[in-house]
C-alpha cells in the first residue's frame, strides 16, 4: 500500500535525503512545510506536493485531508526542522494521526522522551528516529565483531570527526546552543549513538574541551575506552583531505587499527525508511542513551588537557 507523507523542514540541508527516501521506497509526498521558500528541490521528486511557508495553513491542510479526504490522510510526517522544534513537530504528527519520522537529535533534552512516550500511548502512533549510522555496513560488521570479543576486555578507540563550516553556521540556529544543543548534539550525536550501540552503555563521560566550534572528551563504555574529537574548523582537517578538496574527515581507530567508514553515510536514509516502513524502525528508547550522553556533555565543566585526551586536542593551537 502506498503511504502518504508530509515533510516539515523541506528547505533544510538534510531534507533531500528524506525526499529521496520517500521516492525510492515508492511512496508519495502530499504536503511540505518550511518558512523559507527556496524549495525547488521538490521538483525532482514530488512536483505535485502542496507547499506551505506558514505552519497554521499547513496544519489546516493536513486536518482537511484527514477529515474530508481519507484516501489522502497523512500516514507519516517526516521532520527535518531545526533541533529545538523536533519535539513540537513530533507532537503535531501524533495529534493528526500520523507516525513521526524524525531527524537527529530526536529531542535535545532526555526528559522530553518521557513525555513523548506518554503521547505515543495516548495516540497509538509511533515515533521513529533516524539513526542511519547503525545501518552502515562497516558499523554493522563492527557490532558483530564486538559481540564476539573476549569477556572482560575493552577496545581502545580514537574517534575523529571534522566537518568544516563557514561563518554562516554560527549565525544560523545551528550556532545557538539553546536551539541546536551545541556541537556534540548537532554533529556528534549519530557517532555517540553508533558507539553506544556497538560498545554498550556509558560508564564514564569526561569532557576535556567544549566551545562553539570544537569539542573533545573521553567516554568509557561497557566494552570500550574512547577518546573523541569533533570540529567545525577547516584548519583541523588533515593535509590529505585539504589536498583532495574535502570538507570533512571521519576516522575511527580501534586498537591501532583504522576502521574504514569514510563514505556511505549520505545514502543510508532510504535504508532507514525501509526499516521503518517494515515496522523495524528505531524508537524512543533506542535514541535515549545518546541523547543522555550529549546532554551530559553539554552540562559538564571541561577539564582541559588532563587525563586521557584525544591527540588532536593536544595539537590544538587555541
Amino acid at each position: 500500500m502506498t503511504k502518504n507523507f508530509a515533510l516539515i523542514g523541506v528547505a533544510g540541508y538534510v531534507a533531500p535525503r528524506h525526499l529521496k527516501a520517500i521516492h525510492e521506497t515508492g511512496h508519495r509526498l502530499l504536503a511540505a512545510l518550511d518558512r523559507n521558500d527556496s524549495v525547488g528541490v521538490i521538483d525532482g521528486f514530488f512536483p505535485q506536493a502542496n507547499f506551505f511557508t506558514e505552519f497554521e495553513r499547513f496544519d489546516r491542510h493536513i486536518e482537511k485531508l484527514r477529515r474530508l479526504e481519507p484516501e489522502k490522510r497523512i500516514h507519516y510526517v517526516s521532520i527535518a526542522s531545526p533541533n529545538y522544534l523536533h519535539d513540537a513537530h513530533i507532537r503535531f504528527a501524533l495529534r493528526v494521526g500520523a507516525d513521526a519520522i524524525c531527524e537527529k537529535p530526536l529531542v535535545i533534552n532526555p526528559w522530553n522522551i518521557d513525555a513523548l512516550k506518554v503521547m505515543e500511548t495516548e495516540t497509538g502512533r509511533t515515533i521513529n528516529a533516524i539513526l542511519q549510522t547503525r545501518l552502515h555496513p562497516a558499523m554493522s560488521g563492527l557490532h558483530q565483531r564486538v559481540r564476539q570479543k573476549k569477556p572482560g576486555s575493552k577496545f581502545d578507540i580514537d574517534l575523529t570527526y571534522i566537518t568544516a563550516r563557514g561563518r554562516w553556521y554560527y549565525v544560523s540556529w545551528k550556532g545557538d546552543m539553546a536551539k541546536s544543543g551545541g556541537i556534540a548534539t548537532n554533529i556528534g550525536i549519530h557517532f555517540f549513538d553508533m558507539l553506544i550501540w556497538i560498545f554498550g552503555p556509558v560508564q564514564k563521560n569526561i569532557v576535556h574541551h567544549n566551545d562553539a566550534s570544537r569539542a573533545a572528551g573521553f567516554l568509557e563504555l561497557a566494552n570500550a575506552r574512547i577518546r573523541w574529537f569533533l570540529s567545525l574548523e577547516e584548519s583541523d582537517l588533515p593535509v590529505a583531505a585539504l589536498q583532495a578538496n574535502k570538507r570533512s574527515h571521519r576516522q575511527l581507530v580501534m586498537n591501532s587499527e583504522n576502521v574504514e567508514f569514510s563514505d556511505g553515510f549520505t545514502d543510508l536514509h532510504t535504508a532507514n525508511y525501509r526499516e521503518i516502513l517494515a515496522g523495524r524502525g528505531f524508537g524512543l528508547e533506542d535514541a535515549r542513551p545518546a541523547i543522555q550522553a550529549v546532554y551530559d556533555i553539554r552540562q559538564a565543566v571541561p577539564q582541559g588537557k588532563k587525563g586521557d585526551y584525544h591527540p588532536l586536542l593536544g595539537a590544538m593551537k587555541r
